[in-house]
């Protein structure tokens, strides 16, 4: 794969690890900013088996598949990397990113910081991440927040938290917010 390809394509999947810092952070001077995409580190993709649908312009990572980049790491039972149809090659990493997809459990974690959900999707043109599920969870030490679909636009850093419809929540987010949790980390 080429190098700027690579790295487009896992800064587009660590995106997901921003999401956060934005989600449950409590004001401007929260502390919660532990998730973050650092464009100048190394990033590693391992999984079960990488498949690549070159007349799709599809490459597929399943199995265990794990994203490392410095402190944060995500985790999930698949994620799909569609290419645009501009004439690149998804085989060779050549191919422009139009969207990922990640599901199976998906779990970011970095340094003290988690976000979990079913699924995630990040649009590359627009900068919109979606994570959703029967439960998407943010959590830092003892402060948590849980809702079931999580939008955040990157490019503004504005987000928004959907509570679940129907089950035992009535539709409505949950935060927990521990005072001076975060002096004890």
């Amino acid at each position: 794969m080429r190098i700027g390809s690579f790295t487009r394509l896992a800064s587009g999947v660590l995106l997901l690890a921003g999401l956060a810092s934005v989600a449950i952070a409590q004001d401007s001077q929260s502390r919660l900013t532990g998730l973050q995409l650092s464009g100048d580190k190394p990033i590693q993709i391992e999984s079960e088996r990488l498949e690549v649908r070159e007349s799709e312009n599809v490459a597929v990572f399943s199995g265990n598949v794990s994203v490392v980049q410095g402190p944060t790491l995500l985790k999930a039972g698949r994620m799909k990397v569609y290419y645009l149809k501009d004439g690149g090659s998804a085989a060779t990493g050549s191919a422009n990113i139009d969207r990922l997809e990640v599901d199976g459990s998906v779990y970011v974690k970095s340094e003290n910081q988690v976000a979990t959900g079913d699924s995630a999707t990040f649009d590359m043109a627009t900068e919109v991440l979606v994570l959703s599920g029967k439960e998407v969870v943010l959590s830092e030490g003892e402060n948590v927040i849980v809702g079931c679909r999580l939008t955040v636009q990157m490019k503004s850093g504005q987000a928004e938290l959907d509570g679940c419809d129907g089950g035992g929540s009535g539709g409505r987010v949950k935060m927990l917010l521990t005072p001076g949790s975060q002096n004890r980390q």
